[in-house]
């Protein structure tokens, strides 16, 4: 009985020490949020303002998993916002005290194209000032190269490289493997160019999916292209990137010296040679290391100059990331979240116009279309409501657009898209393989469907399909009447096919070419309002205090690090993953979705916890 007690006693007191240790833990990952998410606004030295773009840069930044972060599976990649990134920018071009803006790619994830462009496009705003840009990068690619070609200096490591591939590349296809295992998916859709369910039903493109996502590809590299050769003539990167096998060898087999005589980069150094001509320009910092140079960080430089609050306020509804029923936090767009966010903003009268700004390749076709409801309702109270779609606006995206009384985008945004479809796997045949069958009564034909035990009956097929067909006509109706287009016309450019931006505006698609601050002056002036005396306050979910909390245990864990070959490889199992988690969400979802396959992943995925794909395939060989 005496062992009993003991036993007990000390089971109470492991589990006293194991909550102490928590509560600390909890306090002091408190207090270091509180510490790091508000730096010390009088922090800023001047001098250089530095941009370490150390993660990806996206319109909303996702919010914290504290379950994840508990359990150890939270792989976190730092989040830049596109306005806040932009405002440091403009800011520090008129600011007497930055000399300069220094750019550092290194741990670069990329962004979407429009958001890129409209970074490049402040960083023209510094040069135009009379204050050097200077870029600095182990590697460039693609995106990393869209920004450091609008610098004044572009410097190279030495054992660098520059690497162009150009918009595309494969995904993985898994009708195969739902043969292998005899899994039936069913599919439900409408639009001869919607693909987004060709990975469940064939093992590669279509003709027709692959005709679309060749002009779209396209259309985006000729956009890339120009916008670096308006910035930097000198750079020769359309050779450059078709030939690259001759350029290395005019190099003489040294990657950095042939990016460096093709115009690609200015100068080859280390960072400590950089860091010696950026202190040139901005002064030393005697505080740090040698050859250290005075700066204002990023977040620091932001805290000292946040973006201006003054005239007549613009709400900015976001729609960014998955649209997806229900609540859902920061980075995804749920639909009752969003609904009740501009239900609350009509509410509170501090708003005399909306924008919505979607960065989206859709979802859910129902949550879509809560959030265009709402916006139609804030109409109906007398907000006017503007539309600005990003870097992606498509399927459920350019649904919730249509919200608009008139519709901004760029060229290099992908939008459309316009089709339906609905998946569901059945297993019948999986466990017939080991001997599992399914009976009973049913009351009707659609008693217990759909089936994913026994299979869905033809009923059930016709009625899912029906229903995909009406979501369908809906959204062609939608679009003429919105677009004033004829809805023979619509049905012809829609069909799931997804467009760039030049050709969508060419179709009618959207009215105006523009980003947000044109999406904003416009909403102003319908709010018979001056543009320049508004300004835009994004309206978002304000994260619960167990979010809060745990803001600073969110602290990047995975950054691109290495030399260029170890960040590409990095690059691409994001890419991997993220298809690997669409699929996730296809074969795991119950709902009409309006999604598009060809929409670019800009926030990389990554596995639940460090483990590589090739860890991952090895550990399941070897169990």
């Amino acid at each position: 009985m005496m062992k009993l007690v003991k036993g007990a006693w000390r089971l109470l007191v492991g589990l006293k020490d194991a909550l102490v240790l928590l509560f600390m833990l909890l306090f002091f990952g408190g207090l270091y949020a509180a510490l790091s998410s508000s730096p010390n606004p009088g922090g800023g030295k001047g001098g250089a303002l530095l941009v370490a773009l150390d993660g990806a840069l996206v319109e909303q930044r996702e919010a914290a998993d504290p379950r994840a972060i508990l359990t150890g599976a939270a792989q976190v990649i730092q989040q830049h916002r596109v306005r806040d990134v932009v405002h440091a920018l403009r800011n520090a071009a008129k600011d007497d005290a930055i000399k300069t803006v220094v750019l550092d790619l290194d741990s670069f994830w990329g962004g979407g194209q429009v958001a890129l462009e409209e970074v490049a496009e402040a960083l023209d705003a510094v040069r135009a000032a009379k204050k050097p840009v200077l870029a600095f990068a182990t590697g460039y690619s693609d995106d990393s190269y869209l920004l450091a070609a609008h610098a004044s200096e572009i410097w190279l490591d030495p054992m660098g490289a520059a690497w162009f591939a150009g918009p595309g590349g494969k995904r993985p296809y898994f009708k195969g493997l739902a043969d292998r295992f005899a899994v039936n998916v069913h599919v439900y859709r409408v639009g001869k160019y919607k693909s987004f369910v060709e990975p469940f039903t064939r093992d590669g493109q279509s003709p027709e999916a692959r005709a679309a996502s060749e002009a779209l590809v396209g259309a985006i590299w000729a956009n890339w292209q120009a916008n670096i050769v308006k910035a930097r003539p000198k750079s020769n990167v359309a050779t450059y990137a078709a030939n690259p096998i001759a350029r290395i060898a005019e190099g003489g087999g040294n990657l950095a010296q042939t990016a460096l005589k093709a115009g690609i980069v200015d100068k080859i150094g280390d960072r400590t040679a950089f860091a010696k001509r950026v202190a040139e320009l901005s002064g030393s910092d005697d505080s740090n290391a040698a050859a250290a140079f005075r700066h204002s960080t990023l977040p620091v430089y932001l805290a000292a100059n946040p973006i201006p609050k003054s005239g007549s306020a613009i709400g900015i509804i976001q729609v960014a990331g998955n649209i997806v029923d229900g609540e859902a936090p920061s980075g995804t767009a749920g639909g009752d979240t969003i609904a009740g966010l501009i239900q609350k903003a009509v509410k509170s009268g501090n708003f005399k116009a909306l924008v919505v700004r979607v960065d989206s390749g859709g979802g859910s076709a129902l949550a879509s279309e809560k959030i265009r409801l709402a916006l139609v309702d804030a109409k109906a109270q007398g907000l006017p409501v503007v539309a600005s779609m990003a870097s992606i606006a498509a399927s459920g995206g350019y649904w919730v657009a249509m919200a608009g009384d008139k519709v901004f985008a760029e060229p290099s945004t992908i939008t459309g898209s316009i089709g339906v479809f609905g998946v569901i796997p059945t297993f019948e045949n999986t466990l017939a393989r080991y001997g599992v069958t399914s009976d009973g009564v049913r009351t009707t034909p659609l008693s217990g469907q759909p089936d994913i035990i026994g299979g869905t009956t033809p009923e059930t097929d016709a009625v899912l399909q029906g229903g995909v067909e009406d979501i369908y006509n809906r959204f062609l109706t939608l679009v003429s009447t919105q677009r004033k287009l004829p809805r023979e016309r619509v049905a012809e450019i829609a069909q799931g096919r997804v467009w760039d931006g030049g050709t969508a505006r060419q179709i009618g698609l959207f009215d105006e070419f523009g980003g947000l601050d044109d999406a904003v002056a416009e909403a102003a002036r319908r709010a018979k309002l001056d543009p320049e005396d508004a300004y835009g306050v994004v309206i978002e979910r304000q994260p619960g205090w167990l979010e809060s909390l745990f803001e600073g245990f969110s602290t990047p864990t995975q950054a691109l690090s290495g030399d260029l070959f170890a960040q590409l490889a990095q690059r691409n199992q994001a890419r991997l993953f993220a298809s690997l988690r669409d699929a996730e969400v296809m074969l795991g979802g119950t709902s009409i979705q309006a999604r598009c396959l060809e929409c670019p992943m800009h926030t990389p995925a990554l596995p639940s916890d460090d483990r590589t794909l090739w860890t991952l395939i090895l550990h399941k060989v070897m169990s």
